[in-house]
């Protein structure tokens, strides 16, 4: 069981921290926009608090994010399927490289993340139901992780694509 927390109190307006079912902060999601255009999400481990420093004795030291991920600006490149792109930052270094890329259609609730081989990680598909007099809505879905991806980054990824196209 995960749980979301809005900060309405920070300077982060735009701010969420996903929680484990104790309360601990998992991931903090924090939004940059580029030029007004581009919707930029950072994410970082455990909980930034109201700067995004943790204290030592004697100085302040600004925590880095574990990645960024960015909205597919359909414009600028011919992959009209991609709707995000999820970059690292490479240890040692200020360089960034795509990891995974987010393919399919958020809104319609049928996307997959895909890693730097295109095998896919994971997979946000719509609610079914054997019989055909129920529907859900796209607000019913499946969140299916494979093996060796990390269920914390997956849901905290849902959640920033869910910011991106609502």
């Amino acid at each position: 069981m995960k749980d979301i927390k809005r900060r309405s109190y920070s300077l982060h307006p735009h701010e969420l921290v996903l929680m484990d079912a104790s309360g601990n902060s998992l991931l903090t999601l924090r939004r940059h926009r580029k030029l007004g255009l581009i919707d930029n999400w950072c994410v970082f481990e455990g909980d930034l608090g109201n700067h995004g420093t943790r204290r030592t004795r004697t100085c302040r030291i600004r925590k880095s994010p574990v990645c960024s991920v960015t909205k597919s600006v359909n414009i600028l490149n011919g992959n009209f399927n991609v709707q995000a792109y999820v970059y690292r930052v490479a240890s040692g270094s200020d360089k960034r490289r795509a990891a995974f890329t987010v393919e399919g259609s958020y809104t319609q609730r049928t996307c997959k993340v895909l890693d730097e081989c295109k095998k896919a990680v994971a997979e946000i598909k719509r609610k079914e139901t054997n019989t055909k007099d129920v529907s859900f809505g796209v607000e019913i879905f499946q969140l299916v992780v494979n093996p060796g991806f990390d269920p914390s980054f997956a849901m905290a990824l849902v959640l920033v694509l869910d910011q991106m196209f609502s």
